[in-house]
This record gives C-alpha cells, structure tokens and sequence, in this order.
C-alpha cells in the first residue's frame, strides 16, 4: 500500500502569503527606510499652565538629529530654556515661568532624521505646530466700598472681569488661596460682630478651573471649614501644596491653653468632615509652613524652630536662636529670608541657605513688613519701613529689590509715611508688584461697629490698589517704571496662583 502526501488548500493559501510578504519585505529593504520623522507626542499641547509647570516634552517617531531639533524649535512668544535628550524624546525647561495672560505657539520645521546624513538623504521632520496657553493674570482682594465691603473679590485683568465671591453677612479678614486656583481659604466673622477673634475658617470657590479641558466649579460657593466654638481662631496658613491647614487657636476658657493645631483641607472617604489636631509643642508667635508642606516655621522664645506636622511636635526638626522670624522661603526651599532683631531696635534681615550660609542683606531702623522671593531671578522683593524721627517714631514705608547675589540694593518706590498698614504680593510669573494704600479714619473719628479695620485696628474709610511692572534689576529702567492705580477699591491684594 503507498501513501501520497498531498497539498491541502488550505497550505497552498498560507504558501501563497509567506511567498508574498517574503516579496513585500524584500521590496521594502531594497527601497530603504521611507518612513518621515514626526512629533507623536507634545505634553503642553492645548493645555493652560501656571507657574508651577516648568518643562514640556516632545515625543518623535524616529531617532532624531539633536542640533537639528534644537535650532529650529521656535516658541512664540519667544520662552527662554534649555534641552535635554533621553533617546527619542527631548524635554524643554523653561528658565523662567511663562508670563501670564499669554497664548504660545510651539513650531518644528526642517529638523533631521538621526541617520539621514549616513544615507545621504534629506529625511525631514514632517511639519509640527503646537499650541498651549499661560493662566490669566487674576488678583484677589477684600472690598472696601460701601457696596462690597468686607467681601472677597476677584478680579481677573486679562478678561478685566469682576466676581464677587463671599456674601455681605460676613467680613472677610484674610485669605489664601488654594495652589490651583480653584478655591480661596479664608477667615471671616460676621458683618455685625466687632469682636475680631470671632473668625471662622470658610473656603469659596473661584469658579477657574485648573486645567483647560475641566470644567470649572460654579464661583462663590461657600463651604464652612472651621468654627469657634470652644476655640478662637487667629492666625492660619495653607500649605503650599493646598492639603494641610494650620491654625493658632486659643481656648474660650482657658486662656493658657493657646498654640497650634493642623488639619487636612479635603474630606476623607467616608465623607467626615476634616477635625483639627493639637500640634504638641512649646507656644510661639508667627509661623509659616515650609514648601515642602511637612514643617511649619513658628517664632519660639528668642529663635525659630522648625516643627514637623504631627501630633507630637516636641522635638523640632531645625531651631535657629539668633533669628525672630521667618519672612519668607524661595519657592524650592533651598533658601529663606529671616529677621534678627537687634539690642538697639534695628533689625537685620539674612539670606539663609539650606548649605549653613548666612548672608546679611540689610538693616533697618524701622520694620521688614514682607519679603518675597522673585520665581523668575535671585532677587528678593521687599517692603520695609524706614524710621524718620524717633520722638514720635514715624516710619517711611518702601519698596526694594535685592540681587541675592551681589547684594544690590534697588529702591522701587518710596510710600507716602501715614502708609503703615500696606500690603505687597509678588505675581507668580514675576513681572508685577501689587500693593495696596489704606486710607485710615482719624483717632477721634467715630465708627459703626461693622466697620472695616486694619491689622493695627483703625477704621478704614478706603483703599486704593496699585500694579508696578517689573523688570530685571540690573535694567537701568527698573527706577523709571511708575505704579498702575487699578480701577478698584479694596485692600489686602493677593494674586491667584
């Protein structure tokens, strides 16, 4: 008996398909490689960045020609930066944020294929055009005309639009916001009650969203966070990273019973209401939370100590005794502006650095109101007053910028001397100084007793607020520029992250 093997049908198809892809492969390796170089990936592609976002990245199809990519990579506006290569892929980081209120367009063109060159042809990236936008430059205030006094105010000036956030039966005393702008912690009482350590923690919504493919919260709704019913509550911080609260309380009954307490700012998964903790340590004064978000800085005795955010806080992390206080700490917080005061009523303000430098900047026979840190170069903006007669002891109050490097002095602007309640805030790209002039009721002048007053405690009959530009301090410019008086009336500015 013999057998015969025979080709089913279904062999001679699957013999038929080896046959042409081995042709179709062939084909393809005798022609070479045709394929373009193209961006598969731009991560700031319609996106809206604030600040805080300081690189993008380009993803590319094939390996690309380094100094190809890096010439004809064009922004629009122009962004300052520098490049680094991890195989097909380039990350682009911004030397300074990208100034507000600004649409970019991103463009490649004529970038080479990695290998073109070795196979003497011209592979040219296929044309990419991206775009992305910067947050509107948006500032928040209290209001301080008769129609929206005490309330919390938003105005945004790329749009120059106006949105009253917080309703007129509670007096908003101090406020900060949340780091993607979406809501404002803040601290009120209400509108009939004089007593001004009767404030409850509230937060509101801005109605902003962060991100540009979100659909923002509705603006001015209202969420109660912190009352006072056992405990008055002073001072407060909110971290940096918009999780931790922290909060000077005193006890309504116990006047020794007075200090720090912390709490999260988001609700747990079951839906309980965030509740304060007691941070376990010695008393202080001011107090300021790292960047990092895990210590706060607080005047203790005659230094500052460094405490961890946890219940027992007895051990602190860091304690400096020949400084007060803590002015203000550079945003990656590798550096801090503190206070020394003197014997003789100066005081001196240091540049201190997390590698045990300590560098004096300057003295003055007045006071270091605030100090903040320029994101964009090492200056550090600050606002002093300056004491003109002893006997009556009135003070000059001004702007300046410091080179952190060479220690150069700029004046900005000299304030008017009755100005001893004004209050700075530096925008977070760097290039505006907002600053308000409080006009304060004479001593003997009666009040009601829903009026507004000052840290100091004087009635305000009103006030003005006032954008300066800045520019570089080395521009020889930057003493010519001259304050914006806004078309607003209030007090307490504060730019939006």
């Amino acid at each position: 008996m013999t057998s015969k093997t025979l080709i089913q049908p279904l062999d001679r198809v699957a013999i038929a398909l080896m046959l042409l892809l081995s042709l179709l492969i062939g084909f393809i390796i005798l022609q070479g490689d045709v394929v373009s170089p193209r961006v598969r990936n731009f991560t700031w592609q319609n996106q809206q960045i604030g600040s805080e976002d300081i690189a993008f990245s380009l993803t590319f199809s094939r390996p690309m020609d380094t100094k190809s990519v890096e010439d004809n990579l064009k922004i629009e506006p122009p962004l300052a930066g520098k490049f680094s290569w991890a195989g097909r892929r380039v990350v682009y980081t911004l030397l300074t944020p990208a100034p507000y209120g600004t649409n970019y367009k991103v463009q490649l063109q004529q970038a080479k294929d990695k290998f073109a060159q070795k196979e003497s042809k011209s592979k040219v990236i296929q044309p990419f055009v991206g775009s992305f936008r910067t947050r509107d430059r948006v500032i928040i205030y209290i209001g301080a005309n008769p129609e929206e006094q005490g309330q919390l105010i938003l105005y945004n000036l790329t749009q120059e639009q106006k949105k009253v956030l917080t309703p007129k039966d509670i007096t908003v005393m101090d406020f900060k916001a949340f780091p993607d702008g979406e809501k404002i912690l803040f601290s009120a009482r209400t509108t009939n009650n004089e007593d001004l350590l009767s404030a409850q923690l509230y937060t509101v919504t801005t109605g902003i969203a962060d991100k540009s493919d979100q659909k923002p919260e509705a603006a001015a709704k209202v969420d109660l966070i912190l009352d006072n019913k056992d405990y008055q509550n002073l001072k407060f911080d909110l971290s940096p990273d918009g999780q931790t609260i922290v909060v000077q309380r005193g006890n309504k009954n116990n006047p020794g019973d007075f200090g720090l307490w912390y709490m999260p700012t988001t609700w747990d998964k079951s839906g309980k209401k965030p509740t304060p903790q007691r941070l376990q340590s010695q008393p202080g004064g001011d107090f300021m939370i790292t960047p990092d978000s895990k210590a706060v800085a607080v005047a203790q005795g005659q230094g500052a100590a460094i405490l961890p955010l946890q219940a027992d806080a007895s051990k602190p992390l860091d304690f400096l005794p020949q400084f007060g206080l803590v002015q203000a700490f550079s945003k990656d917080g590798s550096q801090a502006a503190m206070v020394k005061f003197n014997t003789d009523y100066t005081r001196d303000l240091f540049l201190v650095t997390n590698q045990g430098i300590q560098k004096p900047l300057l003295k003055t026979t007045g006071s270091i109101i605030n100090c903040q840190f320029d994101p964009a170069s090492p200056t550090l903006y600050c606002l002093l007053t300056q004491l003109i007669t002893q006997a009556e002891y009135v003070e000059q109050p001004y702007l300046v910028a410091i080179n952190l490097t060479t220690g150069q002095q700029k004046p900005l602007l000299v304030l008017p001397v009755d100005q001893r309640n004004v209050e700075m805030s530096l925008s977070p790209d760097g290039l505006g100084l907002l600053f308000d002039q409080v006009v304060a009721q004479p001593e003997n002048a009666q009040t009601s007793a829903n009026s507004l007053k000052t840290d100091d405690g004087e009635a305000i009959t009103t006030s003005s607020l006032w954008l300066m530009p800045l520019l570089p301090i080395a521009d020889a410019a930057v003493t010519t520029i001259k304050p914006e008086k806004l078309p607003l009336i209030g007090f307490h500015p504060r730019w939006l992250p």
